[in-house]
């Protein structure tokens, strides 16, 4: 029996000899081409290349041009698409008031939808790259112990390993075939399967971050669509309210003219509400219409035909969406850092993000003042004023009704508030404060403290 343990012996000798030439060097060119993987080095930057000369561009070149080409033709024939698409909707809604402020809260509350997934996708996509990172930073570290593991490798298959550039899952393939030298090499194995489970983190890493960009170039690619389409129907309001109102080009100019005669946000609500036509009309049909008191009826938000607000501005607490997207920088009450006190809330929002009402109400005044940029003043009817400011360009008219949720408004690229500039100028910032009687008060109480609790038009 002696002999056969011994041929035995060998023919297992003779495999591991074949596995060791074969997977050797697998593995050597893994080692040797991971960390290039990590941080590629062009051939050029390792060979001197001779200099360059004038060349035909290459088939593969050519293609992309083309491909490129078509996609740009792809886009402007959407384009195209989208326009005309938006002339036919327009031209549907005619003179119907109801069915424009409709699709107008729609799409608005799509935009803001839209934006609050971009947030979310931008807030799981930074953790994710700064592990990928660390993941990089940590492969690239090891780069001596790696080298060491080379050269014994080298000495052990007697070959030089291969100058080869692969991908980390082309790397990760041949790492889990290479660790079956833990038989020949078992010195090695605990490298291998260290290597293997980080480069495995790295490749499902990589995985994850293109699908959620991919979902974000959506998401953008809708949002700019949204838009697109928000803007027409704005636009076409916007023409419906001038033919309507036939000196409002003048009326604004007159308003803006005597907010520069005021110091103070009460006297500039006074001044409109007294001097100027549009908003005396508004400020008179709120003190005469109001709104239907006692328990608010959600369900009449849904008529967009109205022209005086749904639910009582007193009785609506709890109800009201805040009017944009964004993180609270500062609230009610709290030091404004120059020795009094936050007569509002400043909300940080992204650049270019949608503004909306938080409830019904008429525009006593739209436009620059003092140090709030863009002011926006709603009479919401019961002695209540709204005042929002920070934006970059305002989309309604003085004395114009607009519904809770309507499209009012868009931010800049950074903040507009000279009270922000100081601490944050490089983020826009939307300026909300609520009155009653000419008194600022806590907005707070109004604030809807879930999505399903906010009032829709």
């Amino acid at each position: 029996m002696q002999p056969t343990r011994t041929i035995h012996s060998y023919s297992d000798t003779a495999a591991r000899g074949q596995l060791c030439s074969v997977r050797l060097p697998l593995f050597i060119a893994w080692l040797s081409a991971g960390l290039a993987g990590i941080h590629p080095v062009p051939a050029a930057a390792q060979v001197a290349a001779p200099p360059p000369q004038a060349t035909s561009p290459s088939p593969g070149a050519i293609k992309q041009r083309e491909q490129e080409l078509e996609a740009t033709r792809a886009q402007q024939k959407s384009a195209a698409e989208l326009q005309a698409k938006l002339k036919a909707d327009i031209a549907a809604i005619g003179q119907d008031r109801s069915k424009l402020n409709a699709q107008l809260i729609d799409i608005a509350a799509q935009v803001r939808g839209v934006e609050t997934r971009i947030g979310d996708a931008e807030a799981r996509l930074r953790p994710l790259d700064s592990r990928e990172q660390q993941m990089r930073g940590s492969l690239d570290s090891r780069r001596s112990e790696i080298v060491e593991v080379l050269a014994a490798l080298q000495r052990a298959g007697r070959r030089t390993p291969p100058a080869l550039l692969v991908r980390p899952e082309d790397a990760l393939q041949s790492l889990r075939t290479a660790m079956l030298l833990g038989s020949v090499v078992p010195e090695l194995r605990g490298l291998a399967e260290k290597l293997a489970s980080d480069l495995t983190e790295l490749v499902t890493l990589r995985k994850t971050i293109a699908t959620e960009r991919d979902r974000l170039a959506a998401d953008r690619d809708k949002l700019r669509d949204d838009q697109t389409r928000m803007a027409a129907l704005v636009d076409e309001r916007q023409r419906k309210q001038s033919a309507i109102e036939k000196d409002m080009e003048a009326e604004g100019a007159r308003a803006i003219a005597l907010s520069r005669q005021v110091d103070s946000l009460q006297g500039l609500i006074g001044k409109m509400e007294q001097d100027l036509k549009s908003a005396a009309k508004a400020a008179a049909t709120a003190s005469l219409q109001g709104a239907p008191a006692g328990k608010p009826n959600v369900g009449a938000l849904k008529d967009p035909a109205r022209m005086t607000p749904a639910i009582a501005f007193a009785s609506a607490k709890g109800l009201f969406a805040l009017p944009v997207n964004g993180s609270k920088i500062r609230d009610f009450g709290r030091s404004d850092g120059a020795g009094g006190a936050e007569k509002g809330i400043s909300l940080a929002t992204r650049a270019g993000a949608q503004v909306t009402t938080p409830c019904d109400g008429w525009v006593v005044y739209a436009g620059p003042f003092r140090s709030y940029g863009q002011l926006l003043i709603l009479n919401a009817g019961g002695g209540y004023h709204v005042l929002i400011a920070g934006m970059e360009r305002i989309s309604v008219n003085i004395g114009q009704f607009v519904l809770t949720g309507e499209p009012i408004a868009t931010m800049g690229t950074r903040s507009q508030v000279a009270s922000i500039l100081a601490t944050n100028a490089s983020q826009p910032v939307l300026y909300v404060e609520f009155r009653k009687d000419g008194t600022p008060i806590d907005p707070g109480p109004w604030w809807a403290a879930s999505e399903g609790e906010k009032v829709r038009g």
